[in-house]
């Protein structure tokens, strides 16, 4: 299991480079991060909606230096990764929406593929040993919708534009780490780099569009009906502080061995412990004392895989990483930070990342 002590005495006063630091998970790791005292510069757009976790937990002081440019201007972000010669880069920058890909599939390709090959280029220029843990998706995988759970060597693909370019962040991944951070000249190069496969992350401060908690909470606050697309699609829900605890283990253990960490990790609950869309719904819905739902049908709906697992058993025996937070939990902690006031949320989500350091 992950030594937390350990974690936070490694990342203190470490130089961290995050990309995306603006988004739902950006914001939380840039939290972590503080607790840990790690020096970190921030790279990303804007927030995109005028409510937002990064306002809310970055009010009062800076978590953080934040440059505000596009992922897609590579002189640019290189010059900022160079400047600030990072420990540790954990690139999260991202479209991360499968609807939105379906309308927007150019954009989608360039910010996730191109994006991700910009961040790695980048380190070709960086003269100092760093870690780079590049965040894809547990949607990589192509999907067969059977009941199976994808392990880290199971062929990659993807049907709709998200997924295929999160495919393709992986294979431009593996290129420059063969290319260019090949492992046989570690000591030339001094640079390691794995990917971090994990997704349908809840928690509080999620206001994406298309995000099924921010559906929740928006309709609950509203007293309207939940409305649900795909009741009986199975996800590996999971609370964003499990995987991003994993990433940061991960990271941790890159840059100390980096010939044995190095490549795919999965990250996801336990054998077992998902929940439908539904379910999901049905058990917010009981923590926030009402509500209500109706299941809608949409003609000529893009597709959506109806069933993904992921096999995590890489990262629970070789990384001796695990999820501490099971799903019903992860719904609790979860609508527990709604139920709070504007006021109380950024306290609350220290809060939150501490009891989760204590169990």
């Amino acid at each position: 299991m992950v030594n937390k002590k350990t974690l936070a005495e490694f990342f203190s006063d470490k130089k961290v480079f995050v990309t995306g630091h603006t988004g739902f998970k950006g914001s939380w790791l840039l939290s972590i991060l503080k607790t840990f005292n790690s020096r970190v510069k921030g790279y990303a757009l804007a927030p995109s909606h005028f409510t937002n976790l990064y306002s809310i937990v970055n009010n009062d002081d800076r978590l953080c230096k934040s440059v505000i440019h596009d992922i897609r201007d590579e002189k640019k972000l290189q010059e900022e990764i160079i400047d600030f010669a990072p420990d540790i880069i954990f690139h999260l920058a991202a479209q991360p929406l499968v609807r939105y890909s379906y309308a927007h599939p150019l954009e989608t390709f360039k910010v996730n593929t191109i994006g991700t090959a910009n961040v790695l280029n980048a380190c070709r220029y960086l003269d100092k040993k760093c870690s780079v843990i590049i965040v894809t998706t547990d949607k990589v995988y192509e999907n067969t919708d059977q009941d199976y759970a994808y392990k880290e060597l199971d062929r990659i693909g993807g049907c709709d534009p998200y997924s295929a370019s999160k495919a393709a962040a992986e294979i431009v991944t593996n290129s420059y780490r063969e290319s260019y951070f090949n492992l046989k000249n570690i000591g030339v190069h001094n640079m390691a780099i794995a990917t971090a496969r994990a997704g349908n992350v809840i928690g509080g401060g999620d206001w994406s569009n298309d995000r099924i908690v921010a559906d929740i909470v928006k309709a609950l606050q509203k007293n309207q009906k939940i409305p649900i697309r795909n009741p009986n699609s199975i996800r590996p829900w999971q609370h964003v502080l499990d995987p991003l605890f994993g990433y940061l283990y991960l990271a941790q253990n890159l840059h100390n061995l980096p010939e044995k960490y190095s490549g795919g990790w999965n990250f996801g609950p336990l054998e077992n412990d998902t929940y439908s869309v539904k379910e999901l719904v049905e058990k917010a819905i009981g923590i926030w004392n009402s509500g209500s739902y109706e299941i809608i049908s949409e003609d000529n709906a893009p597709h959506e895989a109806k069933l993904l697992k992921l096999n995590i058993n890489k990262s629970l025996e070789v990384l001796n990483w695990k999820p501490l937070l099971p799903a019903a939990t992860a719904i609790e902690w979860t609508i527990d930070w709604y139920k709070k006031s504007a006021e109380t949320q950024k306290e609350f989500t220290f809060y939150q990342i501490q009891k989760y350091l204590e169990l």
